[in-house]
């Protein structure tokens, strides 16, 4: 019998997502007999204590004697139990600075640390994730944005919605004047944010439209990296090429931010590529998006104007393109910016569920039947407080 628990959230500020739902876990149990899943009690999460109760869950006040444990954030090192297996998103892979001493915690207390970020199947795509969501939030938020910058409609806080279906209630309200609204990307966050746009019945059009014609109606129009990259030789683009030599790439984006209002950044961006647009593009007299809903939130990188994150407090500020500053996000001449960095914080119920279907379709069985296909061995960041050769790199990382 393998015990794992559901521990409690502990980063500042306070995460009220959950891996799993009562519901999820009850039907687990029932299917799982080799698995038994208790949770830690909490008063931070949006699911309460009572509904795992309810559930005929287990709750207990410490998970010492579990042998997995399951968050979602980073837990801080005071609270890493040692030999244990913890999943959460680690946030070290790319070498985060902030995270260097946590990992080198984990390693000191001999703990198996699996990346939620790094699970993947054979087609090396990711199984799990909160990127649905980012999206869905992400859009809503940019709507909300405009309503209020342009005094257009009045939307509730996503946080301060019950759920999905409280949220598609408010979006009921947006009264949309013409805009050409551009969205980048092609995986989960992408796609969560097109529900949004599906939901407001918004018209999509292609490139060739977008770029050449008017329109009576408010558009949009979705890109990926084909279409706003050339390459440096001037050869035709080619996929594999681009994945390979990122680096030889320019960009082609302001041919998009000439027609655009909106812009939806729904892309993963590869610190190798060339940005979308700089700070002098913005400045540029032909520079039309006055509006940016980052998603994506790389600061100082591929979007000039996301100069730091905002939060879900503070979701939107301006930018200057004169004179690179932040400035009111309703300032005359100024980009407004939507960068908040935990958007499916902001709907932590649905966006639980969603990871919990996740979790029991993706990696669940690779904890019953022994990880015979290896998929969490290749999101093990540490195996007993050793870095994996996965992850290789990051031993001269932490050894610095």
């Amino acid at each position: 019998m393998t015990k794992i628990g559901i521990i409690k959230e502990r980063k500042t500020p306070p995460d009220e997502r959950v891996v799993l739902t009562p519901s999820q876990i009850a039907t687990i149990q029932l299917e799982y007999q080799n698995l038994d899943i208790v949770v830690k009690r909490s008063e931070i999460r949006r699911i309460k204590d009572a509904e795992y109760e309810s559930a005929g869950v287990t709750l207990v006040d410490s998970v010492d004697d579990c042998d997995i444990l399951i968050g979602v954030k980073e837990v801080p090192i005071d609270q890493l139990i040692p030999n244990k297996t913890y999943f959460s998103f680690s946030h070290t892979i790319k070498m985060q600075p902030y995270n260097r001493d946590v990992l080198r915690a984990v390693m000191h207390k001999g703990i198996s640390l699996i990346d939620w970020e790094c699970i993947t199947g054979a087609n090396g795509k990711r199984v799990i994730g909160f990127g649905r969501y980012a999206g869905i939030v992400g859009a809503y938020n940019g709507f909300r944005t405009m309503g209020l910058r342009d005094n257009l409609f009045n939307l509730k806080k996503a946080h301060d919605c019950q759920d999905r279906e409280e949220l598609n209630a408010e979006l009921k309200k947006v009264q949309l004047p013409v805009v050409k609204i551009l969205i980048t990307g092609g995986g989960k966050v992408a796609y969560g944010a097109l529900e949004v746009l599906s939901n407001l019945q918004i018209r999509e059009v292609q490139v060739l439209e977008f770029l050449s014609q008017e329109f009576d109606e408010p558009v949009f129009c979705r890109i990926t990296f084909s279409e706003y990259f050339l390459r440096g030789d001037g050869k035709p683009f080619d996929n594999q090429y681009y994945f390979d030599n990122p680096s030889e790439h320019v960009s082609d984006f302001m041919r998009f931010a000439e027609v655009a209002d909106m812009f939806i950044v729904g892309h993963y961006w590869d610190s190798k590529a060339p940005f979308l647009f700089t700070r002098d593009d913005a400045r540029d007299a032909r520079f039309n998006i006055n509006l940016i809903a980052d998603i994506s939130c790389d600061i100082d990188g591929p979007v000039a104007s996301t100069i730091r994150p905002s939060t879900i407090e503070d979701p939107y500020y301006g930018y200057d393109p004169v004179s690179e500053k932040e400035t009111t996000y309703n300032a005359k001449g100024a980009i407004t910016v939507m960068a908040v960095d935990n958007l499916p914080c902001e709907m932590p119920r649905d966006a639980s569920k969603d990871f919990g279907e996740m979790f029991i379709s993706g990696v669940l069985p690779a904890l019953s039947n022994n990880d015979c296909e290896g998929i969490l061995s290749r999101a093990s960041i540490t195996k007993n407080g050793e870095i994996t050769d996965h992850y290789a790199y990051l031993r001269e990382w932490v050894a610095d």
